[in-house]
């Protein structure tokens, strides 16, 4: 989805030639008549970007930004002033600003200012990630876990992290099970130990014993040195023992024999070694009818599977998708030097409608793919070729779930004239009569301007009429100065 730039100007002017330069680069774009009613917009709507004019009646723009530092520090400040003083510049830096514009301000100016401001952000933010996730500090916040079937995996995941009790994650492959068992470290009191991961599946059977419990020099062919193995790694943190269903027999009795004593014998030692680690297994196969075929011990699975955590797979989680493709777009930006800023409408439909067999890592390696071949600043759906090759016409597929949701909150149609959020748009007035075009087309455009969230390249290619036209009848029928009204 597109990014949003919020534009706060007290000139409404000003507000509409931003507005008109942010949308037609792409952007979503929101405006607030002065610095009380921005600030409130930007923390409870929300933004990517703040334009934010320096001199404004009531709250100055040095105030705004002092508070918007203090509670959105991540979103990127943009200051606008008439001024061009070098004092002005550095006070505004200090204070948090990313970019410093002189009015009148160039488009073109505003732009590339824009799409620096939101590449320095995501490269922030991805070093932030990194960094929380090689010290152990990722938490739930981290997660991209919105839609409703996710919600019990959080609270299931957070009631973890309140203790040592073993955790068993459950879920197709690509589900984001790591993911998950890193958050619940990141929340618990081992947060910022060690986290050290076991694929059971990637190791050779002759050498499990060797890699999870460790061996002393010369205790066989090749031991020419000494290895702790990865429960002594993970001493004092977390052991993820990810496939755990693919773990050979005889190494599952030595497992349980490590989780039951809280200590493990390295090959060729002479004495056991006492380890203090917290287990979270992961599987994607169906633990109880191993145990059944006798392909697990059943006394290690009723061992790990004390607190199971189910997670689902990403077809039955489609809400988190618009989510998701930001969240990886901006990660590929980072780590591949692209430019892209989000993907379209049609594209995210598409997506959306995607069974997604490979789950979140499937998703992760399309959109990867799709912003390495990019040749616009927006995905679209031929950069996606593997599934738009296999997907019914656009008319046939569903909105975007995020953007549905809306739909809920229409009321009937009435006889007369259409709804809207807010009631029925009628052709008739009061008296029966029918109303004046000019009057159905003022509310008309209201509700497109509502519905739309204030998109006005959307509105205009939804009424079928240009920007300029638009613009025209918006302030022919004073819904600029209505508009501003209800914001202040």
């Amino acid at each position: 989805m597109a990014k949003t730039v919020l534009v706060i100007d007290d000139d409404p002017t000003q507000r509409r030639l931003l507005q008109a330069a942010v949308e037609k680069s792409g952007f979503a774009c929101r405006t607030a008549p002065d610095g009380e009613s921005g600030f409130t917009t930007a923390t409870e709507a929300g933004a990517d970007v703040i334009l934010l004019d320096l001199n404004m009646p009531g709250l100055s723009g040095m105030e705004t930004l002092e508070r918007l530092s203090e509670r959105i520090p991540d979103v990127p400040v943009i200051m606008l002033t008439a001024t061009s003083g070098i004092d002005t510049i550095v006070s505004s830096m200090r204070a948090g600003a990313v970019d410093f514009i002189v009015k009148p301000a160039n488009p073109e100016r505003v732009v590339v200012s824009i799409r620096n401001a939101l590449k320095m952000s995501s490269l922030t933010g991805e070093v932030k990630r990194l960094t929380r996730k090689s010290e152990g500090g990722m938490n739930f916040e981290d997660m991209i876990a919105s839609a409703p079937s996710m919600r019990q995996v959080i609270r299931l995941g957070q009631r973890a992290a309140s203790s040592d009790i073993p955790v068993l994650i459950l879920g197709e492959s690509g589900v984001g099970k790591e993911v998950i068992a890193r958050c619940i470290q990141g929340a618990s009191d081992r947060a910022g130990k060690p986290f050290v991961t076991v694929n059971c599946g990637a190791i050779p059977e002759n050498l499990v014993e060797s890699i999870l419990f460790g061996h002393e020099k010369g205790a066989f062919t090749g031991a020419v040195s000494k290895s702790l193995g990865k429960f002594v790694e993970a001493d004092g943190g977390t052991l993820f023992l990810d496939e755990i269903g693919e773990l050979p027999l005889d190494m599952q009795v030595k497992l349980l024999r490590a989780l039951q004593e809280g200590e493990v014998d390295a090959v060729g030692s002479r004495r056991p070694t006492k380890v203090d680690v917290r287990i979270i297994s992961a599987t994607n196969r169906d633990l109880a009818e191993q145990v059944k075929s006798g392909n697990f011990r059943e006394d290690l699975y009723y061992r790990l599977n004390v607190f199971p955590v189910d997670v689902p797979a990403l077809r039955e989680r489609k809400d988190d998708i618009p989510s998701l493709v930001d969240f990886f777009i901006s990660r590929f930006n980072v780590s591949e030097g692209r430019d892209v800023t989000s993907a379209t409408d049609e594209t995210l439909r598409m997506l959306c409608a995607h069974d997604w067999p490979g789950n979140v890592r499937q998703l992760e390696n399309a959109v990867f793919r799709a912003v390495i071949l990019a040749e616009t600043s927006q995905l679209q759906p031929h950069d996606f070729p593997q599934i738009s090759g296999i997907m019914p016409e656009m008319a046939d597929l569903p909105p975007v779930p995020a953007r549905s949701e809306a739909a809920n909150d229409m009321q009937a149609v009435p006889s007369d004239g259409y709804a809207t959020a807010a009631g029925p748009v009628g052709i008739k007035d009061d008296a029966g009569e029918l109303r004046t075009l000019s009057e159905i087309e003022r509310d008309v455009i209201e509700y497109a301007i509502d519905f739309y969230q204030g998109h006005m390249s959307e509105v205009s290619r939804r009424l079928g009429i240009g920007r300029s036209t638009l613009y025209r009848k918006i302030r022919e029928y004073e819904l600029d100065q209505q508009n501003e009204q209800k914001a202040g």
